[in-house]
């Protein structure tokens, strides 16, 4: 099962340890929920489409994908 957080610099520190974060927009809520893949648990997180760029920019994964 993943965990939510919801908390954005909890996020972060977690996208440090990710072997690969995904990006999926949810257009018809106005969120993206990016996910975090660590070896022992998948993270997510719902980031307002508006504050998306900046959050990115904060993120220490190596690998960023983005799906459709």
């Amino acid at each position: 099962m993943p965990k939510e957080v919801l908390n954005q610099d909890e996020f972060v520190k977690i996208s440090e340890n990710a072997s690969e974060c995904r990006v999926v927009k949810v257009e018809k809520e106005g969120v993206a929920k990016v996910k975090a893949r660590t070896p022992r648990y998948l993270y997510t997180i719902k980031i307002p489409l508006n504050e998306l760029d900046e959050f990115l920019k904060k993120l220490k994964c190596q690998n960023i994908k983005f799906i459709e």
